[in-house]
């Protein structure tokens, strides 16, 4: 029997990558605890992978090491670690010593250089080794016995493994990193040389760096782009390529307190990890210990927390399958002040799925699944779901029957599409959602966490939910709800109940601290949830075959862009790979490097061709033409006649409330908001979206909104007065700033007072407006300084947004919605600027997109009660589209422009700019 591997974690870099890759946990009383969940999950997992196996967790020491006494400038741009990552280091240490894991952190060295002397100790002795990390630098030990494992990828990387990824055997990784350099370590390598140049160079050599120097002449002749001029490059750095060849190396020989029979796991401290855990707000771990203790016999005390014991609160979760309980649930449905309720259904595209069964709650740990069409072999009876249905159907409906939900527009639309008795038209119409978990969350932060339901039971309730995937597979084989058993599908979705029930009693509770929070979601967001789940079902209607037609053209444009591209280039090649891309661009044709990938490679961004462009190199334009003209056809005219409704004839976008930080909506499938407007195809892709026989498209949309709520924030009688008499602003600006009577103002210079006053609105420096406008840094810098001087409201504006922002953390819109900003006395000073940034333009921004949606409130309540035969069909940033009769359309057009001027009261008018026309583009 083969022996049981040495497992060795890195656990410094599990830290940072939980930290950066996972989603920001933090307890009731704020202490972050996300990576701390991160890394011990991955711990859980690999011992229960290798059971057998003795372990090491090591970690950096605090301090310095030994390489930075050799280069001063080693990690030295890496910002200092952050304060909510500082604080999990002791919690995460405690909690791996519990969990009955050997930890090490030895001073002087890195948590690399204790993992090489283990692993190679373990190789001497013929035992194989586990090394657990995600750092490319741990495959210089790669060897027979050694093999590299990532539990956050699921990759294993052995020694063709390393050949494959890197191109050269784990022998030349050190090499391979010396002449790379390595910038997340600040390892400065040779200037130019990336992975490709180096793997060639080590593969041309056939060895290592003291051999690549003792053939420089033969580097020439080498199959490598660039060959001859290499060698005087390398001989230039010659010095600082050898002293990264020291830096990169791994040290094998450190001296250890510990030997490998010290290494072995044991028996986990209980009663550590419920004061952990209950510290930490990890309750179903938690949980489990206690569980576990009680199978084992043994007694543990229950932690005391505010000297209050910790309670484990018993579940009552049932399945309902018999009339008699379903009669005693509709009695505690009728009697209940606020119930949560859920559905479960085969998919997740709301006006396709089907629904599966309902869950509700009347109050929290105590819930029940009406399951209806579960399809599975040997599924029990269900009641009948017409007949439930029709039970269930006035309460839902009734306005006065208060309710909450986790996302609940879905659950509107499914109930809504839900036929009963087969009539398409005899759905749920659900009424009297109160509260929804996910809007409470992102109005109480909108950047606090993640808005679904897990990531809120575990910020919130310290709760772990049982995820999809655990009771339905993933992958290819995952099952639709309908297939999965009740005993797995009834808790799953009775806790979903609960869960939500549990989440509005603490949220809403944290919410009435902040009565304007309160404001936000009662007056503005709950109220649109209903709205949006009507403009989802109503669709829009697209001309599949004019989109047929423009995918041919772009198709053909993107061919003839192919070929300008490979004359440029003198050879053909992939313009879809970064890695070719990448030859072509910096090797072949010499241009210069204006970034770099996170593993240090040359990028080809669309940043980075958009700058290379501006700078007048041909195929960087040619490729940014070509990128646009493929994204139009894979996202929109090539996709969009696939997402045609198959029952409606139409195309029903999702929007999303919770998604961008300011409030403003998104949507997906398709995303609309990304439609190009300013160029030609973009326009055509409007141009599909059309009216039916008799009716006309209508779009409405605000002028200048931000500016207008700028003039309102600001204060500023120069703007305040352009906008109250109805002037052109941006030729208003103008005159001001190049000193010109209003009618002499040039169509330039109106182009860059517009830069100018919507440049400043988000933030932008005088470099930035300089290369907008096509003028130098210093007579940019003048232009803004002419503005400010003009219009010193706007400077008064932004210089008190800024300070009140770094004192209190958060920017607010005029409805009293909070952005808050983490990095507004951030030490590093980029990330610090791009908090006030944000702090200035948050407050603009988040009020147009509260204005937008009390429009939408205000039109539907309308057209609602009006009876006209006109619907709402999209919203797009600040457009509202309807779909009107043709002889409805004035008394239509008069009607939307009154109710979105008047959405909010500032002191300048709102306009609104309203047109008609048989496709959007034409109404737009």
């Amino acid at each position: 029997m083969s022996q049981a591997p040495l497992v060795l974690v890195d656990g410094s870099s599990y830290l940072y990558r939980a930290f950066h890759a996972l989603p920001p946990l933090t307890t009731s009383k704020g202490l972050p605890t996300g990576a701390v969940k991160g890394v011990l999950n991955m711990l859980k997992s690999l011992r229960k992978q290798y059971p057998e196996s003795p372990f090491a967790v090591v970690f950096d020491a605090k301090g310095g090491t030994f390489r930075d006494d050799m280069y001063a400038e080693y990690k030295a741009n890496r910002p200092s670690m952050p304060d909510d990552m500082r604080l999990q280091i002791e919690p995460l240490h405690q909690s791996v010593i519990a969990l009955g894991f050997p930890l090490l952190c030895v001073e002087g060295v890195e948590a690399d250089d204790v993992i090489g002397t283990l692993a190679r100790s373990s190789a001497a002795a013929d035992r194989p080794v586990v090394i657990s990390t995600g750092d490319k630098d741990m495959a210089q030990l790669v060897d027979g016995h050694i093999t590299l494992v990532n539990t956050m990828t699921g990759s294993a990387m052995d020694v063709e493994g390393v050949k494959e990824k890197f191109g050269v055997a784990p022998e030349q990784i050190i090499d391979y990193l010396a002449l790379m350099g390595d910038s997340s370590d600040n390892i400065p390598g040779v200037p130019g040389i990336g992975p490709k140049t180096a793997s060639g160079l080590l593969v041309g050599v056939n060895g290592g760096l003291k051999e690549l120097y003792e053939q420089l002449d033969i580097v020439p002749t080498l199959p490598i782009r660039g060959a001859k001029t290499l060698p005087a490059k390398l001989q230039e750095h010659k010095e600082m390529a050898f002293l990264s060849y020291q830096l990169a190396t791994i040290k094998i020989d450190v001296p250890l307190d510990v030997g490998l029979d010290d290494l072995h796991l044991i028996e986990p401290d209980r009663e550590k990890l419920l004061e952990l855990y209950t510290l930490l707000e990890f309750k179903s771990w938690f949980d489990e210990v206690q569980r576990d203790a009680k199978r084992t016999g043994l007694e543990v005390a229950a932690p005391v927390i505010d000297n209050a014991p910790v309670v484990n609160t018993e579940l009552k979760y049932e399945t309902i399958l018999d009339q008699a309980r379903f009669d005693v649930w509709m009695k505690k449905l009728g009697d209940a002040k606020l119930f949560a309720f859920d559905t479960e259904t085969t998919g997740i595209d709301a006006q396709q799925a089907q629904l599966v069964g309902l869950s509700f709650a009347v109050q929290p740990y105590e819930a029940a699944y009406i399951p209806l069409t579960h399809s599975y072999m040997g599924v029990p009876e269900q009641l009948d779901r017409d007949t439930v249905l029709r039970a269930l159907k006035p309460i839902l409906e009734d306005p006065s029957k208060l309710k909450v939900g986790q996302h609940a527009k879905f659950d509107m639309n499914i109930l809504a599409n839900c036929a009963i008795g087969g009539d398409q038209s005899c759905g749920i119409t659900v009424q009297g959602i109160a509260y929804d978990t996910m809007l409470e969350s992102y109005v109480l932060d909108s950047t606090a966490t993640r808005h679904d339901m897990d990531s809120l039971a575990q910020k919130y309730l310290g709760h772990t939910t049982v995820s999809f995937q655990d009771i339905a597979g993933k992958g290819a084989k995952q099952l639709t709800f309908d297939q999965i058993a009740l005993e797995q599908a009834g808790p799953y979705a009775a806790e979903d109940a609960d869960v939500t029930l549990r989440l509005h009693q603490t949220l809403f509770e944290k919410l009435t601290a902040i009565p304007s929070l309160v404001s936000v979601l009662t007056d503005i967001e709950m109220p649109l949830v209903p709205v949006l789940a009507r403009i989802e079902r109503q669709g829009a209607l697209v001309d599949a075959k004019l989109l047929g037609v423009q995918s041919v053209e772009l198709g053909e444009k993107m061919v003839e862009l192919e070929r300008e591209a490979f004359a440029i280039a003198g050879e053909e090649f992939n313009l879809g790979s970064p890695k070719q891309l990448g030859a072509i661009l910096y090797e072949k044709l010499g241009h210069p490097i204006l970034s770099k990938t996170a593993k240090g490679q040359a990028s080809t961004a669309e940043a980075v061709l958009a700058e290379l462009a501006e700078q007048d190199f041909p195929l960087p334009k040619v490729l940014m033409q070509y990128r646009s003209m493929s994204k139009l056809k894979s996202t929109y005219t090539d996709r969009l006649p696939e997402q045609i409704n198959p029952r409606t004839g139409r195309i029903h976008t999702s929007y999303h409330q919770a998604v961008a930080a300011t409030g403003r909506l998104s949507s997906s499938d398709p995303n609309l908001q990304n439609i190009p407007i300013r160029t030609a195809e973009g326009r055509r892709i409007r141009q599909a979206f059309v009216a039916p026989k008799g009716y006309k498209l209508l779009a409405a949309d605000y002028s200048q909104i931000e500016l207008r709520i700028m003039a309102h924030l600001a204060k500023d009688e120069g703007l305040l007065h352009a906008f109250r008499n109805d002037l052109d602003v941006h030729k208003a600006t103008a005159a001001e700033v190049f000193g010109v009577e209003l009618g002499a103002v040039t169509t330039d210079q109106r182009r860059s007072a517009k830069a100018i006053n919507f440049g400043l609105i988000y933030g932008m420096s005088a470099f930035g407006l300089a290369k907008q406008i096509g003028v130098d840094r210093k007579q940019s810098q003048a232009y803004i300084d002419r503005y400010f001087a003009r219009y010193p409201g706007v400077l008064a504006y932004m210089e008190r947004t800024r300070a009140q922002a770094a004192e209190q953390g958060y920017v607010e819109t005029i409805f009293g919605r909070r952005l808050y900003l983490p990095d507004i006395n951030a030490k590093n000073p980029a990330l610090r600027k791009g908090a006030e940034r944000t702090a200035i333009n948050a407050p603009m921004q988040g009020t147009a997109a509260d204005i937008i949606k009390k429009a939408m409130f205000a039109v539907d309540n309308w057209l609602t009660a009006s009876g006209l035969d006109a619907k709402v069909i999209l919203q797009v940033h600040d457009e509202l589209v309807l779909e009107v009769r043709e002889d409805l359309v004035e008394q239509v057009r008069d009607e939307i422009r009154q109710h979105m001027s008047h959405a909010a009261t500032l002191d300048v008018p709102l306009l609104v700019e309203v047109g008609v026309g048989d496709n959007w583009d034409e109404a737009h």
